[in-house]
């Protein structure tokens, strides 16, 4: 709280502070966009070793020399 608060009531204070407070410990746009570019990067690499895994084994399972 600055020097210009001194003319203010003290509910009005306690809003300031209670408002300064919550500000600072809520969470950030910043902060929930890192978590959800996260979670997407490992659901695309999740979903890349298992198409990858099923790729080879149905090129192994196509022989064109079979028939």
């Amino acid at each position: 709280l600055g020097k210009q608060d001194y003319k203010k009531t003290r509910p009005m204070l306690r809003a300031t502070r209670l408002k300064a407070e919550a500000k600072k410990t809520a969470l950030g746009v910043k902060e929930v966009a890192l978590v959800l570019a996260a979670i997407l990067v490992f659901l695309l690499a999740f979903y890349a070793f298992f198409y990858l895994n099923i790729s080879d084994e149905v090129d192994l399972d196509l022989d064109p020399d079979e028939n």
